[in-house]
């Protein structure tokens, strides 16, 4: 697997148009509806993506069971999406090159204001296409218009 960062805008929508399981690290509930962690995971699903949520404060949202770790992911998953402070993202991005490469997921997507140049070089080194600074919610409604 080669890494990149991915900015380009026709591959960002591409990556939201064929994204079918989305891991969502630091995932919200229906008590907070209007944050973007809760939002965003809940209009994919409306979308017909598999929602895997990844928080280890909440034991459920959108009615499954979250995970705690991103240890615990399973193989196929598409994209992780983000929703952590910026601070949290070297350790996480530890996490993510510690996975066996079968359930590493495809990409990973750092939600708008998330922007970590060291942890981005690392994952990309590491074989892991990254997203910095983006609404995956956005480019999933982008590739929804397209044709």
């Amino acid at each position: 697997m080669t890494g990149e960062l991915v900015a380009d805008e026709a591959a960002l929508v591409g990556i939201a148009r064929d994204a079918r399981t989305v891991a969502v690290l630091g995932i919200k509930d229906a008590r907070d509806p209007d944050a973007p962690a809760y939002s965003i995971p809940a209009l994919l699903a409306a979308g017909g993506v598999r929602v895997i949520g990844v928080n280890p404060k909440l034991p459920e949202a959108l009615g499954a069971r979250t995970l705690a770790t991103v240890a615990e992911l399973p193989p196929g998953v598409d994209v992780l999406d983000v929703f952590r402070p910026v601070e949290a993202i070297p350790a996480h991005a530890d996490e993510l090159i510690a996975l066996p490469p079968e359930r590493r997921p495809r990409v990973v997507w750092l939600q708008t204001g998330i922007h970590h140049d060291a942890a981005a070089a690392r994952l990309v080194a590491a074989g892991y296409r990254v997203v910095q600074d983006r609404c995956l919610g956005v480019y999933r409604r982008r590739a929804e218009r397209m044709p």
